[in-house]
């Protein structure tokens, strides 16, 4: 389904329908009742995390330049303090890895679907002097739930990740979190839900690898640790991540943000122990949208490297102020120090990187 999907995608063939015609009455009973029960709380506007972090490493090299876009989960709606957004914890990690200033800016729209991607990647490249190295694209949840056509959504993604390589800039991307285990869906929704987003992670990222980029499993952003550990990590309106929800899917993506610049202490070599292998792209996608935490890389078509990144400790002032001068109004000098304390209300620390 994934290969069917990506290739219409590529070759403009329209939907891939994922539901028989038997299913559509129930189905669209369950998400009126879902959406009645998901979205009870309140979700606080997304903060701004956007400046420079890092500023104790300035006087050597050129900041580095990273760069969300995507939709609400990039943007971090569901927290209220900048430093519990993904992309400030992936800037502070960042910096602490490379040694070097890092400038963030978040382009992601709450709400958008793959097909906002176009404005996003035309508003980061419309200022050549801000040239992003590393972009970071979180996107496919409102695809599912608003039912857009898989293919139209891949497309989009390829699309987009096209036009930020061919500006000479890395991009990863977090595929489709695992929407079958959000708390309040019930069956026979929960499945279908579970099975479109595996399906649209896949195609996903067949598209993105076909590209040049690189893709990272989010099915821990909605997955197995959610399942387990729903009154932790997620948020007031039982959909979006808490602060440590978002720190499960940051500490995932930040390993491949860092290799993909060559800055990770590890190679590109298979480590059999860790269950990593040369694959069919399509076959390493399958695989990696059912492991949460899986990185998937090009090799020589239409093979894929699927690697499990070692997570690994960061020092405690893993995440330093940003610069007041790249903060935004209001924030002068503002910080978003690490707090180590499961559960504060001060951030939450990259502590299994």
């Amino acid at each position: 389904m994934a290969r069917r999907i990506a290739a219409g995608a590529a070759y403009g063939g329209g939907s891939v329908g994922l539901l028989g015609a038997a299913a559509v009455g129930v189905v669209l009973a369950e998400v009126q009742l879902a959406k009645r029960l998901v979205g009870g709380g309140s979700a606080p506007v997304p903060p701004s995390a956007d400046g420079r972090y890092g500023v104790a490493f300035a006087g050597g090299s050129a900041p580095l330049q990273l760069v969300l876009l995507g939709d609400s989960t990039a943007a971090g709606q569901g927290v209220r303090r900048a430093g519990q957004t993904p992309g400030a914890l992936l800037a502070s990690g960042l910096a602490a890895v490379s040694e070097r200033p890092v400038d963030l800016r978040n382009v992601a729209q709450p709400g958008a679907r793959s097909d906002d991607l176009e404005r996003q990647v035309s508003l980061l490249l419309a200022d050549p002097s801000r040239a992003p190295d590393i972009c970071v694209i979180m996107i496919g949840a409102n695809d599912v739930t608003h039912r857009m056509p898989a293919t139209q959504s891949v497309r989009c993604l390829t699309t987009a990740v096209r036009r930020l390589r061919t500006s000479g800039a890395e991009v990863v991307v977090g595929t489709c979190p695992d929407l079958g285990t959000i708390e309040p869906v019930y069956q026979p929704l929960r499945w279908l839900a579970r099975r479109a987003s595996r399906q649209l992670a896949a195609a996903q990222t067949i598209g993105s690898v076909e590209q040049g980029g690189r893709t990272v499993s989010l099915g821990d952003l909605l997955g197995p640790e959610f399942e387990a550990n729903p009154r932790e990590l997620f948020g007031p309106d039982n959909y979006h991540p808490s602060a440590e929800g978002y720190a499960t899917a940051a500490m995932a993506l930040l390993p491949t943000v860092c290799a993909v610049l060559g800055l990770w202490p590890e190679s590109d070599r298979l480590d059999g122990a860790r269950r990593e292998d040369m694959l069919p792209v399509a076959k390493a996608a399958s695989q990696a949208a059912r492991e949460a935490g899986t990185e998937v890389t090009g090799a020589r078509a239409p093979w894929a490297l699927l690697k499990h990144r070692r997570r690994r400790r960061l020092p405690a002032a893993a995440e330093p102020h940003p610069h007041p001068q790249l903060g935004q109004p209001g924030e002068q000098g503002g910080s978003t120090r690490v707090d180590r304390r499961p559960g504060t209300d001060t951030g939450t620390s990259p502590r299994h990187v």
